[in-house]
């Protein structure tokens, strides 16, 4: 998550960070060993491939979370996503009024099966998925 952060910060601050000298001080040891990977998974290799143009001018300094506690309890303390918040989005909230649990019973199952049969568009779909099927318990009849 350190590592995005990382990235995500050089690509909002390149035009103040491009040709100069800076150093990034962090609590996360691998945000220090990820310009050094050796064999890094995939999304650490498109992280590494990001910075790499900070590299000449980016120094990369390992501060314990003991002694960093400013930066360390701004990563920790959430902003509430209200308006007075500068990323503040906009969201419809969805409330559980209830909830009805039900026997369905083997009728209602009976009846989709029937309808399935029935239904051209789901016929074209089940014959294409079960095409290549290989267990003869799935394949189409």
């Amino acid at each position: 998550m350190e590592c995005l952060c990382l990235v995500w910060a050089l690509e909002k601050l390149h035009y103040y960070l491009d040709g100069t000298v800076f150093d990034v001080i962090t609590d996360c040891n691998a945000v220090k060993s990820l310009l050094n990977m050796k064999t890094p998974n995939r999304h650490m290799l498109r992280w590494q491939i990001a910075i790499q143009e900070y590299r000449g001018n980016m120094t990369i300094v390992h501060k314990s979370g003991n002694i960093h506690k400013n930066a360390d309890g701004l990563s920790r303390w959430a902003l509430a996503n209200t308006p007075e918040n500068p990323a503040w989005v906009p969201q419809e909230e969805h409330h559980i009024e209830g909830i009805c649990v039900t026997d369905i019973g083997t009728e209602f199952f009976n009846k989709a099966k029937e309808s399935y049969k029935i239904d051209k568009n789901f016929h074209i779909l089940s014959q294409l998925l079960m095409k290549d099927c290989k267990d003869p318990s799935l394949s189409s009849k």
